[in-house]
Parts: structure tokens; sequence; C-alpha cells
């Protein structure tokens, strides 16, 4: 398989199967159908599923967003690995949710809020620019470096699906999916986000031109206009 991937260096076919050896070895621990059948069946509990797998919080995760062979899919996620910085290290998707390659992540998005929480999973209803609503669940974790004299690895995980999945998502029990102005309002990323009043805003659209009012102040220093 990592012959048939066209892949144009020595390294990149290396690391293709360094990733299908990681697969496999989740396949294995966590085999699809029945991995499929008990994830349904504890509504994507991970906590559950961890105990019952014997796999670890990022294991169970992972493997829930590999779940879409044809005629054996599970619920639709996406899957996301966030570090201290907020870069995404790992990403995976069955949604319409598509994670920015370059540059950081919505920091309204709670997974930057479980990396400075770590051990408890939150929870957020979310709404992107095209109008689709997710429920989003989050968690810090913490990773030794392999000794005390080295920092331990900080990052958070986070897991989620469309609203119309909410049923089969255990985290969704408790949150009110319908009314306005609940979900919080995110994007991509900052250089591809439309939303113009948002006050997390680290950098504009780079589909809009900047205007500057020297006689007021906002949380940004500046306001968008449409190109055109």
């Amino acid at each position: 398989m990592a012959a048939d991937a066209d892949l144009r260096s020595q390294a990149a076919r290396e690391l293709l199967k360094v990733g299908l050896a990681n697969y496999a070895a989740g396949a294995m621990l966590m085999p699809c159908e029945h991995f499929r059948q008990a994830a349904r069946a504890e509504p994507q509990d991970m906590d559950r599923l961890t105990l019952l797998y014997r796999a670890s919080f990022e294991q169970v995760c992972h493997r829930l967003s590999t779940l879409q062979r044809e005629g054996s899919r599970g619920v639709p996620v996406f899957f996301c690995r966030v570090d201290m910085a907020g870069n995404i290290t790992k990403r995976h998707s069955a949604t319409r949710l598509q994670f920015a390659r370059f540059g950081g992540a919505c920091p309204l998005w709670i997974v930057h809020e479980a990396v400075a929480n770590p051990d408890r999973v939150q929870v957020q209803l979310a709404e992107t620019p095209d109008g689709v609503r997710y429920v989003s669940m989050a968690k810090g974790l913490i990773k030794t470096s392999g000794g005390f004299d080295r920092n331990p690895r900080r990052y958070a995980v986070a897991l989620g699906c469309e609203v119309g999945h909410a049923s089969e998502f255990v985290y969704a029990d408790n949150i009110d999916l319908i009314s306005a102005g609940v979900a919080t309002e995110i994007g991509a990323s900052c250089r591809i986000c439309p939303r113009t009043g948002c006050d997390q805003r680290a950098y504009p659209p780079s589909d809009q031109q900047i205007a500057v009012d020297l006689f007021e102040r906002g949380v940004v220093p500046y306001s968008m206009r449409q190109n055109g």
C-alpha cells in the first residue's frame, strides 16, 4: 500500500508505514465491528470504552474517527489533538467540519480550554459559519516525557459530531441543541473565517480589506470591509 501511494520521498513512505502500523495496532486492540457495536451501545462514552478495551482516552477517540468502512460505518465524527501552542497534531473528520492546515485553530473552540484544564471532559455546542452545528467533547491530557527532568507533554483531544447524530453521542444529553444563541460561533481559522464581529480575532480574513478608524477603539484595532 505504501508503494501505491506515489509518495515523493523515502521519508514520506516510511512515515506512511508507521501510520499504517499504528492503524493496524488499533484495529487489533479494538476490532472494527465489535468496537462499532460497543460504541453504539455506550453512545460514544469514552470513559466506558477505555475501560472495556483497556485503551487510553486518545486511542479510543482516534479509533472512533476511523470507523468509516463501507457497510460497517460508525457515527460520523471528527477527531483532533491540539498541543499547548494550539497546533493541531492529529486530525480526522468524517463530518463537514474541516481543520485549518496552517495557523492556529479558532480560540473559541472548547479544545483550547481543555488543554489548560486536564482530566476534565468539557462539552460545547458550536456553530460554524456555514450554519452547521456540532457537539464537541474535549479533554486535556498529560503524558510523561520519560524522565523526571523532562517536562511532561500536555495536550487535548477533541471529538464531535453534527447535531443530527446527537442522539448517539452521550455528551449531547444535557445540551439545548435547538434554541437560537445557545451555540458558540466558531470558525476554522481567523485567516478564512468570515465572522466580522468576533472579539477573539487574531488576524483579519484574507479575502477582506481592513479599515482603521483613528478615533474609535475596539477589541481589535480595525474593522473589515468586503473587497470590491
